[in-house]
Formats: C-alpha cells, structure tokens, sequence
C-alpha cells in the first residue's frame, strides 16, 4: 500500500515532469526539423508527407528528452519541497532522504526500462521508415515553379523560360522551351503566350501556346547533312512529363541491414557474421601470403649446421647467370608489386570490417547507456533539488542545462573516441555514465548529511 508520504513526492514529481519532457521533446524534435529544412523547402511536399517525416524525426529524440526531462523535473521537485520546507520537516521526523525519494527510485527505473524498450524495438523501426522517406525527399526534385526570366531545368531534356507571368499564375508571355531528346539535336519552341494547366492526375503539365514558331534539327551523328526545319503555328500543344518531380516510394527493406536499423539481438547476430568474415579474410590473408612467399612456411635449417661447415654468403647477384639475371630481377619486383597491392587491399578491407564492427558496437551500447542515464540523471537531480533549495524554472533550470550539457558534452566525444579508433565501444559509450555516477554518489551523500554546498 502507497503510504502518503509516497503520494506526496509522486504527485509533486509527476506535473514537473510532463511539461519539461513535452518541452524538452518539443526543443528537441525542432531542431531536428531545422537540421533537415533545407531539404524540405520547395519540394511541394503534402501535409501527410511532412507529418511522416516529423514523426520518424521526433522518435529518436525520446532517449534524449527523457533523461533531461528526469534531472529537470528531479530537480524541482525537491528544490519546491526544499523552499517550502517540507523536505526539512521530513527529515525532522526521522525520515532519510533515501527513504523519501525511494518511490521515485522506482519511477526512475520503470523510465529506463521504457527508454530501453523504445530504444530497442521503436527507434530502429523509427529509423528505417525514416531513412527511406528521406532519401525519397532528397532526391525529389523541387516541385514545378516557373519565375519569370528564370530557367526551369529539372524536368530532363528540357529548359522552359517565362519573360512575363500574370498575376493567375497561369499566363505566361514570351515563352522559350528548349528540347534535347538527342545529343546532337536542339529543338527550340518560341511563343508569344501560353497558358499553364496541370492535368488531373498531376503526371503531366500541359502548355496551350499561341502565336510562335518551332524549330526542328533531323539527322544524326553519321548524317553530316542534317535538315533544320522551321514551324509556324497560331496554336500548339505541348506536354511535359512530370513524373520525375514526383517522390520516389522507395522499400524500406533496401535499409533493413544497417546497423541502426536493428535492435540489441539482431545486432549481436550481425557482430556473429562479422567477426567470422574478419576470421575468413585472416585465412586468407596466411593463403594469399604462401602463395607469394612460400620459403616462410619453412624453417630456418642454418642454425643446425656446425658454424666451421657453414657456407660463406655472397651477394645475390653472383650466384644468378648474367643471361638470366635481368629475368630475375624483373620477377622479383612484379611479384613485390603484386604483394604490395595485396596487402594494401586486405589492410583496407580489414579495417573496413573492424570500423562496421564498432559502429554496431556503439549502437548496442547506445541502448543501454542513454537508459541508464536515467537513473544516473535522478540520483543528480534529486540531491541537487534537495541541496538547492529553490524551486520553479529559475536556478532548477539553469543548473539542469549545465548538467545535461556535461552529459550530452560526454556523450558525444565518447561515441567521436570510439569511431575514431581511440577508445573502446564500451569506455566511450560509457564514459557519460562513468563520469557522472560519481558526481551523483557525492551529491547524494552531501544531501543526506545537510550540506551547504551552495550556500555561497
């Protein structure tokens, strides 16, 4: 049974702690959209599309506004009962501390398992859904916007010009369209005015073109006698396809394998592969050397000849022909090449699968280290409340940014370290956890015996 002490502290962390993780989630997801604008900007992309693409965004940022919305909402819950002096008259009853943040121990550890499961299982499908709309969206051409004196080049094959554009958007004046189906063929369209329509599926724009000429090029490139036609015409028709400004629907199962795609099982599964493809290129690595160099599967048989029966060694040269030496030689530096540009390509494969080893080390950590931080956040978060004194979003806020851009700070150059190869998977997914936990352990002793560390 929930005693009211419980009740007090899990309704006075619970209001706190919903608005700060919609802010922080809010903060977060805005700038991932900043990050990705300019490749929405122009694209003439539909609501839905675009609401897709937030939601992909804003998963990944839940393992980061849920460990900041914890410290925020940590921190003014105690700081507000600290002000208030409930926290001192709790203590006075003989309460500890550790006892009153006890049901928000429990709380703190049903939020790391949540991260862990989102982590887990929604993100990496978060992530594959993400990566295919992206892609779709990037290589979208910009949707068809004529301005006036402007060529419009991303349909292919064709460069339309506009001199003057009416106020309905519809009429245009002066018009130029230039067409290359072949490259050595120019077909110019010049006309006086137009009007613009889009048919009603949206897959072809349609010119209805008044008063101008059509210039023609035949022939081709054996032909040196081509003919060069030229048009007249009071009214022309001419449709464009506009199926290469659509968005691509590309499968998302192109990008099922990548390592950001899988949870913590499928990616010990592809740890599994790689490292049994690391051992097959060593093997291949001791065949490919035999191969070039077979004397160094043997032994050296000099050292069990007496030393006085030893035979005196003379240069290389002299003991080869003259009419063969040049051969020799030759042989020599070929088969040297050929081992060089052997080892070099393995050098390169071998750290290729050993840098995809690391990435999909860092990912499985990930999981696991940014729901810790949870836990590691509150024990930060509640003695510094408890310390503080202060409540609201004034000095609670200031102090949680510091603490949270120490951990983001820590995050990233842990994950920068492993990738480059200086440190291992675990240390630098790690090190955030690693270096705060202590910091947590000395604020929650300083708070438990009353310390006035901030006082000054």
């Amino acid at each position: 049974m929930i005693k009211k002490l419980d009740q007090l502290i899990l309704k006075s962390f619970i209001g706190p702690f919903i608005i700060t993780f919609f802010i922080a989630f809010f903060v977060l997801m805005m700038q991932g959209l900043w990050k990705y604008l300019d490749d929405l900007v122009g694209k003439g992309l539909d609501f839905i599309t675009i609401g897709k693409f937030l939601w992909y965004v804003s998963a990944s940022m839940l393992t980061l506004a849920m460990p900041i919305a914890i410290l925020i909402s940590s921190i003014m819950t105690f700081g507000n009962l600290g002000e208030s002096f409930e926290l001192v008259a709790i203590k006075a009853s003989g309460i500890s501390l550790l006892r009153f943040m006890r049901p928000l121990m429990w709380v703190a550890v049903l939020f790391c398992g949540i991260t862990f499961l989102f982590a887990n299982y929604v993100i990496p499908y978060a992530n594959l859904k993400f990566v295919a709309l992206y892609n779709d969206i990037f290589y979208k051409k910009p949707a068809f916007d004529l301005k006036e004196g402007v060529f419009f080049t991303h349909i292919p094959n064709y460069a339309i010009k506009a001199g003057k554009k009416d106020a309905d958007g519809k009429t245009i004046h002066n018009v130029l369209i230039y067409e290359q189906t072949n490259p050595i063929q120019n077909n110019t369209i010049i006309a006086e005015k137009g009007v613009m329509s889009i048919s009603k599926d949206k897959k072809f724009l349609e010119f209805n073109l008044t008063n101008g000429h059509r210039y023609e090029e035949t022939g081709n490139s054996t032909d040196t006698s081509n003919e060069y036609i030229r048009l007249s015409f009071s009214s022309f028709k001419k449709l464009f396809d506009l199926s290469s400004l659509q968005k691509q629907n590309t499968n998302d199962s192109v990008y099922r394998n990548n390592f950001k795609m899988l949870s913590a099982g499928q990616i010990n599964h592809s740890l599994d592969s790689l490292y049994r493809l690391s051992d097959s290129l060593k093997t291949r690595t001791k065949r490919t050397l035999a191969i070039y160099l077979p004397y160094t599967t043997l032994g050296d048989t000099s050292k069990y000849k007496e030393p006085e029966k030893q035979i005196a060694y003379t240069a290389f040269d002299s003991l080869i022909p003259d009419s063969a030496r040049y051969q020799v030689n030759t042989n020599a530096i070929s088969i040297a090449n050929n081992l060089k540009n052997t080892l070099e390509s393995i050098a390169n494969e071998q750290a290729g699968r050993k840098e995809e080893i690391r990435y999909h080390k860092i990912e499985w950590h990930r999981k696991f280290s940014l729901s810790m931080a949870c836990f590691v956040l509150f024990f930060i978060g509640a003695p510094l409340g408890s310390i503080i004194r202060k409540g609201g979003l004034g000095m609670p806020l200031v102090v949680a940014i510091i603490f949270f851009l120490l951990f983001h700070l820590l995050n990233m150059f842990g994950e920068k370290f492993v990738k480059e190869g200086i440190a291992s998977p675990f240390v630098g997914m790690w090190l955030a956890v690693l270096v705060l936990t202590p910091v947590g352990i000395f604020l929650t002793y300083k708070a438990m015996h009353d310390s006035q560390l901030f006082n000054t």
